[in-house]
């Protein structure tokens, strides 16, 4: 039994009414929490002491579905290694859920990128703002329902050159447009 097993069921102990799901895969541990057990659920990892660390949140958007998005927590063990992965679904007509920085530091600018490019919003954080986009910029990227565009692409004072300048005479000829190569069967047993 991993270490990821004995915190989740530290977390299943003190938590029973906070789990929505629990999966493995890979021999990876994920924990779906309700959105008002994260901050509990989350403390009872940083009191299990010294060997786990959040390395990273993030989010992901899976529109049309509800809940819209889950907010998504990696918890990493370094000795021995070891890995738990928490989530929170949030609704997309409410997209908010409690800040951790409080309680992991480390998640303070992770939850700034959040905020910024999928516009989920972490209450109680101490400086909730863009953090890669202009203060200006309108919607938030990563939704999947964000407008795409075209930009033109401008060369200035650099004219592009075509490929029969770039590539030596003689040697285009050995060339293949393809970049790993080409593959003819009879060479397999030479490769």
């Amino acid at each position: 039994m991993g270490r990821s097993h004995s915190l989740l069921s530290m977390i299943q102990e003190r938590l029973p009414w906070g789990i929505v799901e629990e999966s493995s895969s890979r021999g990876e541990m994920t924990l779906v929490v309700a959105r008002e057990a994260i901050l509990e659920a989350l403390s009872i990892a940083k009191e299990a002491g010294g060997p786990w660390m959040l390395t990273d949140l993030t989010a992901v958007d899976r529109f049309p579905a509800e809940p819209r998005f889950e907010v998504v927590y990696h918890l990493t063990c370094l000795f021995p290694p070891d890995r738990l992965r928490l989530k929170v679904q949030v609704p997309g007509l409410d997209p908010v859920v409690p800040s951790v920085a409080v309680i992991w530091p480390s998640a303070n600018w992770a939850e700034r990128e959040v905020y910024d490019l999928y516009g989920i919003r972490f209450s109680g954080h101490p400086d909730l703002r863009r953090i890669l986009l202009p203060d200006d910029w309108e919607g938030h990227p990563l939704r999947k329902d964000y407008p795409l565009s075209d930009e033109p692409v401008e060369f200035r004072g650099v004219e592009p050159k075509p490929p029969a300048k770039i590539v030596p005479k003689g040697k285009a000829e050995g060339i293949s447009a393809n970049p790993f190569g080409s593959f003819d069967g009879r060479d397999e047993g030479a490769r």
